[in-house]
This record gives structure tokens, C-alpha cells and sequence, in this order.
């Protein structure tokens, strides 16, 4: 288990929603509160959508009281980032560009439900709002948001890591018991292992990507951040499976992953530990406590051997090639004319495009497209970008030789604990950094996982353990998973701000429907 959870898991909370035990009302009233005493100094929601959230569990109680069957999700609160479209709720991307003033007094709003967000309402999971991020989902700290950073819940004065921070801090702070982010180079793993949450990146193609707005098309997934194991798998389920609107949608069922979270050995499990992610640069407390971790493994039967990933020192500088210039071809939609925000300033349509992109878009964001428009461009995209395209099959071809020998690779999700508010934002490369331990297998598209693991003991802040399976075995990663917390590494640990466990007696609390 990792911390003492402010929530029951999404399973047993689903069942006591559907069971009558707790009504679904009462459930969102909860998280509402927490919202309310804890959004203010943690900066995790941009927007919440309070009365909708009450609609939809009024209608979710009455559902019940008629005899019919609820969804698996029934009554759980779920955030999500701010990228994912909903036809009721703006959508900004954290970006001016969408931000309030963009055609509505509260943002853009979609014409559209994102798939994954049909697939929630579809299992009557309640919608809670939307969660700060770094703009447009570029970096890695939540703090290039127009809305201002988001705090680590751990300590105010760390980044919660990103560009999914809001949706992390908003679970690990028990706002909520599960929420919805984006994972494109790290940005599920890593706020997850910053915020002592689980953080589930799937294989790209397992879950669809259809209304999120895009980043870099081939490494974007949905991923899900949850407070244990199988709140993660329950929302896998939920959101995954083939998508006849998404063109990279797979059509492999995700097989069923209860008795997956149900493991607690692993007799027999090869797992491998590659020398490159404990190399220069790794945070020795960081590093002795993945160690730990990896022995822990050992412990419940694994046969934990060393293998070598000698690319994974190529993979920032392929994945930021490729990552940027895929987003200067995705952000040319943002241009002033079709949706969104438009400056004040109109001399000509080609002004009028520049000044908008100019003032609409933050540092972060307009560095990636100058970056990727470099690279694209004649006489450099050959040195840049088909070499790029080269080392990504480099890096996929030889994960899945490791892959020939063990079943799941572990490694660190980063090579430090949360870094203070503002120290990399002078540093892009050290801020890119930070993804060092997790682009690789965003590269190759595998399902990957971030453990918390303990805490490092100076700082007193959580480390994270990665999991990478191969290619569509998400059964493989939550069954390690699985049987990895129920080690209870994380101890009595909590955040410091952090909500109450709940409900203690529903009974006293009145939380009966």
C-alpha cells in the first residue's frame, strides 16, 4: 500500500456507492470540501465544476433507487487534467491561448466529450473538474501554467513535478481519489513519483486519444494517477479499448486486471535493472532507496538480474527532437482565427497570427516550437530529425531484446525528489533532465508504472520505483505492481497536506444515502 489513503480504493468506493452503503451525493460533497480547504494553497484545480458534480451524483443516486445496475465507477470522483475535452466544462490547456477571454467568460469550451471522458460518464464516475498543468502540457514541474504553479502536497515549497502536477497533487492531497493526466515523455510517472501516488502510463495505443489536445502525437497517452494499485487498474479498464476516432487506437481487448492486483508474490518473475539508470547524475539517497525497492522485489520471488541499455544516454535529446517538432506542426491550429484567443492588434491577417501567437504563448511553449521547426527544417531534418527517428528505433529494438530475457524492467521514475519551486526554471536542459529515466519507454510506447517506494531521508520527500512491461501487457505490470505494494514501503508516511481518512463510521457522518 502506499500512503494511508484519505479514501477507500476506486473498487471498494464503487461498491459501497452501488451497494447503497454511501450515497453518491454525499461522496462528492466530501471531495468538494477538500477541494475547498486545500485548492487554495496547493493551486491543483483550475476549474471545479461543483454543481455539475452534484447533478451528476444526484442522478447517479436515483439510478440506483430505481434497481439499475451502476457503471464500475459509480459515484467516484475523478479530476481531470485540463487537455482533455468536455462539452460542460472549459478546456485551456493551462494556455492564455484557451485561458478565460478565449471566445467565453470562463475559456474555451469543447463542442465534444474526449473518449475517455465518455468512457467515465459511461461507468458513472463523477466528474469533478479540471487540474492545473504545465502549458499545453510542456515541462516538467507544473509551473508554465497562465494559472499560476501548483505545490507539491508534500512540502509547498517543491513542484509536484509534471506537466500532470494539478491532477497529482489533487490525489495525493485527497481532493480526489483518482483523476486523468497525460503522459508524453514522463508527465504521469513523474508527478506521480514527486506526490508518493501510483501513476499508470499504458501502451500508446491502448487507450484513446481523442479529444486530448496534442502535444506530440506519437508519444501522447492517457494515464491515470490513482492512490494504490487497483484504483489504477479499475480506471484502465474503464478508459481503455479500441476507438474507431483515433486512428492509433488498438484493437487488442485489455485483458482483466482484478486478479492481476489480487498478486502478492512474484515467484519466478525475471526483472531486470539496467547499470545506465544508476549512473552520474542520480541522487544517492534516490538511488539506494530504488535499490531497496528492487531487493524488496527479490523478496517476493523475482530474479532480479542486470541487463545493459546502453541508449538510454540518447534519450532526452531524441525525445526533445522529436517531441518539439511534432508540436510546431500540432500548435499551428492556435493561429487567432479558428477558436481561442485572439490580440487585440489587427494590421493584416499575418500580424494579426503573429501577434497572437506571440502574446498567447507562453516561454516554454514557443522555445519547443522554435526548437521544432528547427529541426523540421530544409537542410536540418535529416541531421536532426531522421537521425532522431533512427536512435527511437535504436531504443525500441533494444528494450525489446531486455524483453527476450526479462519480463519487466525497474528503475527509478527520476534522479532526484521534488526540486524546489523556480530552481530549473532559469535551466531548460536541467529541467529536461528530469525525464531522463522516463522517455525511454515512451519512445518505445510501453506500459509503464510509478511505485512510491519510501522517502529519501534528508528531504523527507517520496521516491519513486518505474515498472516497464513489454508492449501490451499491462496484466504483467499491474500484477508486479500489485504484489510490490503490499510491501508497504511508504510506512505511516503522509503528505502535509492531506485530508482526514474518510469515512471513519458512515453511520456517524450521516453518509448513508
Amino acid at each position: 500500500m502506499s500512503v494511508p489513503r484519505p479514501w477507500p480504493s476506486v473498487p471498494e468506493l464503487a461498491a459501497r456507492v452501488a451497494h447503497g452503503e454511501l450515497s453518491a451525493e454525499a461522496v462528492v460533497a466530501h471531495a468538494l470540501s477538500n477541494i475547498s480547504r486545500q485548492n487554495g494553497e496547493l493551486g491543483a484545480f483550475i476549474h471545479v465544476a461543483a454543481d455539475g458534480a452534484r447533478e451528476q451524483a444526484r442522478a447517479i443516486d436515483a439510478k440506483r433507487r430505481r434497481g439499475e445496475a451502476l457503471g464500475p465507477l459509480a459515484g467516484v470522483p475523478v479530476a481531470l487534467k485540463d487537455v482533455l475535452c468536455t462539452h460542460d466544462q472549459p478546456t485551456t490547456a493551462a494556455s492564455k491561448m484557451l485561458a478565460p477571454g478565449a471566445q467565453a467568460e470562463h475559456g474555451w469550451v469543447a463542442p465534444f466529450d474526449a473518449t475517455v471522458v465518455e468512457r467515465l460518464r459511461a461507468a458513472d464516475a463523477v466528474i469533478l473538474g479540471k487540474c492545473n498543468l504545465d502549458e499545453l502540457s510542456m515541462g516538467s514541474s507544473t509551473e508554465n501554467s497562465a494559472f499560476g504553479p501548483t505545490r507539491n502536497p508534500w512540502a509547498e515549497d517543491r513542484v509536484p513535478g509534471g506537466s500532470s502536477g494539478g491532477s497529482a497533487a489533487a490525489v495525493a492531497s485527497g481532493m480526489t481519489p483518482a483523476a486523468l493526466g497525460s503522459d508524453t515523455g514522463g508527465s504521469v510517472r513523474q508527478p506521480a513519483a514527486f506526490t508518493g501516488i501510483v501513476g499508470l502510463k499504458p501502451s500508446y495505443g491502448r487507450v484513446s486519444r481523442y479529444g486530448l489536445i496534442a502535444f506530440a502525437s506519437s508519444l501522447d497517452q492517457v494515464g491515470v494517477l490513482t492512490a494504490d494499485v487497483p484504483s489504477a487498474a479499475r480506471l484502465l479498464e474503464v478508459i481503455a479499448g479500441h476507438d474507431p476516432k483515433d486512428a492509433t487506437s488498438v484493437l487488442s481487448p485489455l485483458p482483466p486486471l482484478g486478479e492481476a492486483c489480487a498478486a502478492t508474490t512474484l515467484p519466478g518473475t525475471r526483472i531486470g535493472v539496467p547499470a545506465e539508470y544508476f549512473a552520474a547524475g542520480i541522487d544517492p539517497e534516490v538511488a539506494s532507496t530504488v535499490e531497496a525497492a528492487i531487493q524488496a522485489l527479490a523478496g517476493l520471488g523475482a530474479i532480479v538480474r542486470p541487463i545493459a541499455l546502453p541508449h538510454t544516454r540518447y534519450a532526452v535529446a531524441t525525445y526533445y527532437v522529436l517531441a518539439t517538432a511534432e508540436a510546431s506542426s500540432n500548435l499551428a491550429r492556435f493561429d487567432g482565427v479558428r477558436f481561442g484567443w485572439r490580440a487585440a492588434e489587427e494590421h493584416g491577417l499575418e500580424q494579426m497570427v503573429r501577434s497572437t501567437r506571440g502574446q498567447g504563448f507562453g516561454r516554454e511553449v514557443k522555445r519547443r516550437i522554435m526548437l521544432g521547426t528547427f529541426v523540421l527544417s530544409a537542410g536540418y531534418a535529416d541531421a536532426y530529425y531522421g537521425k532522431a527517428q533512427q536512435l527511437r528505433s535504436a531504443i525500441r529494438r533494444e528494450l525489446g531484446q531486455a524483453f527476450a530475457e526479462v519480463d519487466l524492467v525497474a528503475t527509478p521514475v527520476t534522479p532526484t525528489v521534488a526540486f524546489a519551486l523556480g530552481a530549473k526554471r532559469q535551466s531548460p536542459l536541467a529541467m529536461y533532465l528530469s525525464d531522463v529515466y522516463t522517455v525511454p519507454a515512451s519512445l518505445a510506447g510501453l506500459p509503464a508504472i510509478s511505485l512510491p517506494c519510501g522517502l529519501a531521508t534528508a528531504a523527507r520527500l517520496p521516491v519513486g520505483l518505474q515498472l516497464v512491461a513489454p508492449y501490451l501487457q499491462e496484466q504483467r505490470l499491474v500484477r508486479a505492481a500489485a504484489a510490490f505494494e503490499h510491501l508497504g514501503l511508504m510506512g505511516e508516511a503522509r503528505p502535509k497536506h492531506c485530508a482526514p481518512t474518510w469515512p471513519q463510521a458512515t453511520a456517524n457522518e450521516g453518509l448513508a444515502s
